[in-house]
């Protein structure tokens, strides 16, 4: 499959730009730091951070995507590599490492989860699939591999929020949940009530190293959340 049809559909455009405009809204300090952008696909969040003065770090999994990244921001070091991959060297610290829409596409969650934080200095920003429920559960999927925008080795997970803000919390000494959600059906508002099946729901992480004064974060989950203003 070609990575740009993946990539560039009527769905995921849109998709893209309510996660981005959402990030916005939170009142991050974002500007002029030391960027790691972990699963960059072809570079659709990139441009989010080299606009405000960040130097940034791309990671991706695919060879196909890294060589449009690269076309598309060639100044950016782009590395091929697989978060699932069993050995990886260390390349540094970041201040920020942004993992948006990746985690769910992994078989080895937890692990990525200890990698990032080694890498990150200040923050992590994490979006991912979750499965509705109140319990800490992982909750293994298969996914397609000849897909460039799922799991390069054809296995995922939808891990329950409660399972995510645990195990960044054995990582991070403050983590974070946005009161509000992006403009896309997505992100759920209500989460006594499970969406159908067929329909994924994604939620938003902030870890830190350092505590966070932000009236539109808080440190348990909640079980409703507003869109964004």
């Amino acid at each position: 499959m070609d990575p740009l049809s993946s990539f560039t559909t009527d769905h995921y455009r849109p998709h893209n730009s309510r996660r981005l405009e959402h990030l916005a809204t939170l009142g991050l300090d974002l500007a002029g730091r030391k960027v790691l952008e972990v699963g960059a696909g072809i570079g659709d969040h990139t441009s989010f951070f080299l606009d405000r003065n960040c130097h940034v770090t791309a990671l991706e999994g695919r060879p196909e995507n890294v060589e449009i990244l690269k076309s598309r921001f060639p100044l950016v070091e782009t590395l091929c590599l697989d978060l699932d991959d069993d050995e990886i060297a260390d390349f540094g610290r970041f201040e920020i490492v942004y993992a948006y829409g990746l985690l769910y596409h992994l078989a080895e969650p937890t692990r990525a989860i200890i990698r990032m934080s080694a890498w990150c200095s200040d923050l992590l920003l994490l979006e991912t699939c979750v499965s509705f429920g109140v319990e800490a559960g992982v909750n293994p999927v298969g996914e397609d591999a000849a897909d460039p925008s799922q799991s390069v080795r054809g296995r995922g997970c939808r891990p329950t929020r409660r399972w995510v803000i645990d195990v960044l919390r054995g990582q991070f000494s403050h983590v974070y949940v946005p009161l509000t959600q992006p403009w896309h059906p997505e992100f759920p508002l209500d989460w006594s009530r499970p969406a159908s099946s067929a329909q994924l729901t994604r939620a938003i992480f902030i870890a830190a190293r350092k505590p966070i004064k932000n009236p539109l974060l808080v440190k348990e989950l909640p079980d409703r959340q507003v869109r964004a203003g």
